[in-house]
């Protein structure tokens, strides 16, 4: 069935992206974590980690770090292809038998989507990864500093705790609000928000909510409100030293969890347009392999003359261009200058729309 679907210039093709692929794919991520482990070794062995630890850590910091370089890899992948086919004279012995442009293309555009569909994967695979990468690093206990002020952290079962001061010290809370989602129309697992003046930290209980009410919203049934003098969320089980590490961030939640997290801060008033912006991008990232694909192919016939060192320069300076957008439309976002959903397809499309402009003027 393949060599029905693919001739052998297809798999010619394919088999030199995949090549170049793989190679960059693997390559960076191991090479940061070269860099990342000379800097911080040191660190991690003071902590008393075993080193087997120390290297499963880094496993586990593998997803994050190939997702992030998977559009990168993408497009040296197209440029070093179609550019060792252009300087190879191939592309035009394949014109003069009358395999257009467009169609040596094709083998390039479905590896991209294949790649595309990796990085969808890697996309919610990376925040377990990240989770456990920072247990085996023990990074919740190393955390500096006793105090922290107006935070929120997202918890399991899809709560929200959002704190006014917490002192790790005295193992206390001044001022705590937890949010619990419930289930649509399911009124035995109804919404709540729990507000506390205090909270206390026991290593047997747990935490304990201090002086609060309870207000539970079932629906179409009248609001319940509950006042308490004390009460105890079996759920809430992240120490004091715990929550003094960063709240967790877009990349260390699931969409799914992102989506949860941003609308129980939006029912709380809380400016959610970055996160937004960041939920987004966990599918549009996974697009860009494909569009980064269509805006190289045509730009690598560019690399006949210049040789192997015009497609690194053309590779790295569309990533840089392309991680500059990114950034500059994620702040615009943010600032809720544009819709922030928007925003984050905002690179997509340019480099898309300049890729099909590019692809239009190839000589086919």
């Amino acid at each position: 069935m393949t060599r029905r679907l693919f001739h052998p210039l297809d798999r010619y093709v394919f088999a030199e992206f995949t090549k170049i692929f793989v190679a960059t794919a693997l390559g960076f991520p191991v090479l940061l974590t070269v860099i990342d482990l000379t800097d911080n070794l040191d660190k991690y062995l003071e902590r008393g980690l075993p080193r087997g630890d120390i290297a499963l850590s880094y496993v586990y910091g593998l997803p994050e770090a190939m997702y992030l370089v998977l559009p990168a890899a993408v497009l040296f992948a197209t440029v070093f292809t179609i550019g060792a086919l252009t300087r190879h004279s191939e592309i035009t012995a394949a014109k003069a038998s009358g395999i257009s442009f467009y169609r040596i293309s094709v083998p390039i555009f479905v590896a991209s989507i294949m790649a595309g569909a990796l990085a969808l994967g890697l996309s919610e695979a990376a925040p377990i990864g990240n989770r456990r990468r920072d247990e085996l690093r023990q990074e919740a206990t190393y955390a500096t500093g006793n105090e922290r002020y107006n935070f929120a952290f997202a918890s399991e079962e899809g709560r929200v705790y959002k704190v006014q001061q917490l002192q790790v010290a005295t193992g206390s809370i001044e001022a705590i609000q937890i949010e619990r989602r419930g289930l649509e129309g399911d009124s035995s697992y109804p919404t709540w928000i729990a507000s506390a003046q205090r909270a206390r930290w026991g290593e047997q209980t747990g935490w304990v909510l201090l002086g609060g009410t309870m207000h539970v919203v079932s629906g179409p049934r009248p609001n319940l409100t509950i006042t308490f003098d004390s009460l105890r969320d079996r759920h809430f089980r992240e120490s004091p030293t715990q929550l003094m590490a960063s709240p967790k961030a877009p990349r260390e939640m699931r969409y799914a969890e992102l989506g949860r997290y941003i609308r129980a801060l939006e029912r709380s008033g809380s400016d959610v347009n970055v996160i937004k912006v960041d939920r987004a991008l966990k599918i549009s990232i996974p697009v860009t392999c494909i569009i980064i694909a269509i805006f190289g192919a045509p730009l690598a016939t560019s690399t006949q003359r210049g040789g192997a060192a015009w497609g690194i320069g053309l590779s790295l300076g569309v990533t840089v261009t392309f991680l500059v957008f990114i950034q500059l439309t994620k702040a615009i976002g943010g600032e809720a200058v544009m819709n922030p959903v928007l925003a984050a397809w905002l690179p997509n499309t340019i480099f898309g729309l300049g890729g099909l402009a590019l692809l239009a003027k190839v000589r086919t």
